[in-house]
């Protein structure tokens, strides 16, 4: 079935949802699971082109990213955690290539119409560039309330 999946992250509740999911489906099949985040700031889209240094959002999102991934490792997943840095449509199709992927799961928020105009998507972007498979689950509009 599926060797290794790529799993795009954006460090939101969104992130929940299809972690849940890739833990399935990974055990299911054997796969190992590749994090990626992709920064899109601007020290993130410079940072090799001016020698900057990672910003603290940046470092955020580094820490944030390897510490889901030790929390998978210590479920029995091989995992690995990319940052990268730049377009996130365009950097999540390159990794998943690099990276030797054969499924790219994430969320999506869902936006219909002008929203996805305004903001754009980075699923629509992955799936029309990308010729890896991409598995899309929509996540909820806003994160779930815990009762006490």
């Amino acid at each position: 079935m599926y060797k290794r999946i790529l799993v795009p992250l954006e460090h939101s509740h969104y992130d929940d949802v299809i972690i849940a999911h890739v833990r399935n489906l990974a055990r299911l099949s054997g796969a190992s699971l590749v994090l990626i985040h992709v920064a899109d700031g601007w020290a993130a889209r410079n940072i090799k082109q001016l020698n900057l240094r990672e910003s603290e959002e940046m470092q955020k999102d580094r820490s944030y990213i390897e510490g889901l991934g030790a929390s998978l490792e210590a479920d029995g997943f091989s995992v690995d955690a990319i940052l990268a840095g730049g377009d996130p449509g365009e950097e999540i199709a390159a990794a998943a290539d690099r990276e030797h992927c054969d499924l790219i799961a994430m969320s999506t928020h869902g936006h219909r119409g002008i929203a996805d105009v305004l903001r754009g998507s980075v699923a629509n972007v992955v799936r029309h560039i990308s010729m890896v498979p991409v598995l899309l689950v929509r996540g909820p509009s806003s994160p779930k309330k815990t009762t006490s």
